[in-house]
């Protein structure tokens, strides 16, 4: 199959706009917590009407702050209740929310913000007014420049502000808000090359709102709760924030992953939102305790009753002596790791990267379905999904409402439909080079089946041509060597080389836990043990079930054991967790050299 559509189900009227949905839920479902804000230890409740109230006063204040219809207005932060709160402050006030990366650099800033024309801009910290600050003379338009930390903090101080404004003239401004208007720039965080300022209107972001309702009934009922500690930069997080808040799911959020599993258990969400790196987390730490604890074949026979529970349940038909099995482990070890989530989760969606069919497979065995979806910050989040109704491990689902994909001659995925983006801020040759006749050229390859489910098989620029004229897609590969629990990234090179050769580094936590299993000095460092006979082997392991997938000529041949894991603050890896693949290979030009000199 070559193309698949999916028909809207719900229209955008050309008057809506995004702050809308909290006007409607504070006016029909006032006394609904919208969200336990964390202050001090404890989840305290916001109803509706309190949300509706508090970006209202803010709102009111940027107005009367001199922020116009149109204005882009930046905020850079951490995932928190402010961030959700400023964001429909800036769309109540008329204004174009420009999200920035809490861990961006100063030059990065100065980009987003002098490319956008910012009339003003949110910083969470301090920390951040002082990156700002490397650059503030230099940007003409930036008027404004609040800190939602410290005493006096933005909101108490654009509450002030806009206490003298009637409510009727903010409402005005509210309303004077079509759905065609610009509604965010979002800078894609930019695996090469400058980032790229997105333009979505209202109307991307309600469709988009809107099929993602259609697509999960049941996670998307009001009294569900979800817990939000993704960056709300991007648009995968924020999508899905915005969606719970629409349905009246109850929101959360949470800044510091390193309290995530606490807070996962005070909180207890319903599901969950994460990229595919945070499931690997799980499963590995999951694995890492059991096998710590002297219970490591009792995990790994349950992480193989869960993969062959979820595998049966595809192929029509479970077995009684599998079901017998599964509702041993479930008692044992499968409810443990529901725990570990806050005991109620029952769902989790999986974006902004390929998750790989045993993850996929274990976690719908354990009880936790992941539904993995496919988008781009172009397509608003989301332009296709597994549900809980059309669900196909290995795919990324059927198109959402609204969406057409086509796989064009060469392979390339296209994209058409209500959540695709019209073009790039300040820059019309981009917006040439990627929208033809309406359809988005993603970039990315891929396959349809006959009942529209969506494949991804591998990035077009990422193509490697060995010397042998072999094409090799290498996220399919790269995938695989990360199940394994020691592996925290791998990056498959070759490129006009006579073989494949992949780059790989050592998982921090999991590292000590192999150290100790093989009688490794404590002490010693992944650099140490780099030609290590039993490091190499694990790898190897790693290297030969990522092989198992592929064709001899596309096979990995060589690996090389990197000292330190790739990084974001060495601009390795981007904040939503993706290699950067220039960077790296620039960085580590000499290992890569050395592969094909051995």
């Amino acid at each position: 199959m070559r193309e698949y559509s999916a028909p809207a189900t719900q229209a955008v009227d050309e008057d809506e706009n995004m702050a809308d949905i909290v006007w409607a839920n504070a006016e029909r479902f006032g006394d609904v917590v919208s969200f336990r804000r964390q202050v001090d230890g404890s989840w305290l409740d916001v109803t509706a009407r309190e949300f509706a109230a508090q970006v209202l006063a803010v709102a009111k204040g940027l107005i009367s702050a001199g922020i116009g219809k149109g204005d882009r207005v930046g905020l850079m932060s951490k995932t928190r209740y402010e961030w959700t709160l400023i964001d429909f402050a800036i769309w109540a006030a008329g204004g174009v929310t420009v999200p920035i990366y809490d861990t961006s650099s100063a030059e990065q800033v100065h980009w987003i913000l002098a490319d956008s024309g910012a009339k003003a801009v949110f910083v969470e910290t301090a920390e951040h007014h002082a990156t700002l600050g490397e650059h503030r003379g230099k940007l003409e338009n930036l008027e404004h420049a609040w800190q939602i930390e410290g005493s006096g903090g933005a909101i108490e101080e654009l509450t002030a502000a806009g206490d003298g404004l009637g409510d009727e003239e903010a409402h005005n401004r509210r309303t004077s808000v079509g759905s065609d208007e610009l509604a965010t720039i979002v800078y894609t965080s930019g695996t090469t090359g400058r980032p790229k300022g997105v333009e979505l209107t209202h109307y991307n972001l309600l469709a988009e709102v809107r099929a993602d309702i259609d697509a999960f009934p049941q996670l998307m009922e009001q009294g569900n709760s979800l817990l939000i500690f993704l960056p709300l930069a991007h648009i995968l997080a924020r999508a899905i924030a915005i969606t719970a808040l629409t349905a009246r799911v109850t929101l959360g959020h949470t800044a510091d992953v390193k309290d995530l599993v606490a807070d996962l258990g005070t909180f207890r969400p319903t599901f969950v939102v994460a990229v595919p790196r945070v499931f690997e987390k799980v499963y590995n730490n999951a694995k890492l305790k059991a096998h710590s604890e002297g219970k490591g074949k009792i995990f790994d026979a349950a992480e193989a009753t869960a993969v062959a529970y979820s595998q049966a349940r595809d192929a029509g038909s479970v077995g009684l002596g599998l079901r017998l099995k599964h509702a041993v482990f479930d008692k044992l070890v499968f409810a443990k790791l529901r725990a570990a989530l806050g005991g109620r989760c029952k769902a989790a969606v999986s974006g902004g990267a390929p998750l790989g069919g045993r993850l996929a497979h274990f976690f719908r065995g354990v009880g936790v379905p992941v539904f993995e979806g496919y988008g781009l910050t172009e397509t608003s989040a989301a332009a296709c999904v597994n549900t809980e109704n059309a669900f196909k491990v290995g795919t990324v689902g059927k198109p959402v409402a609204g969406t057409s994909v086509r796989v064009a001659e060469d392979g390339e995925v296209l994209l058409k439909g209500d959540v695709v983006f019209g073009g790039y801020w300040n820059n019309p040759d981009a917006t040439r080079e990627s929208l033809e006749d309406g359809w988005f050229h993603t970039g990315d390859l891929g396959e349809l089946d006959g009942e529209g489910f969506l494949r991804i098989t591998g990035r077009k620029k990422e193509i490697i041509v060995t010397a042998g004229g072999k094409n090799v897609a290498p996220s399919g590969l790269e995938d695989r060597m990360k199940a394994n629990p020691l592996i925290s990234q791998a990056m498959v090179v070759g490129d006009q080389r006579p073989f494949i050769g992949v780059l790989v580094t050592i998982d921090e936590e999991f590292f000590p836990t192999w150290k100790s299993q093989h009688g490794k000095p404590e002490g010693t460092t992944v650099a140490d043990l780099a030609e290590d006979t039993d490091l190499r082997a694990t790898v190897q392991q790693a290297v030969d079930e990522a092989n198992k997938a592929v064709s001899h000529a596309e096979a990995i041949k060589k690996f090389t054991i990197l000292p330190n894991d790739f990084s974001e603050a060495g601009g390795e890896i981007t904040p939503s967790l993706k290699l950067k693949r220039n960077v790296v290979s620039k960085n580590h030009a000499g290992a890569i050299e050395a592969l094909y000199d051995k």
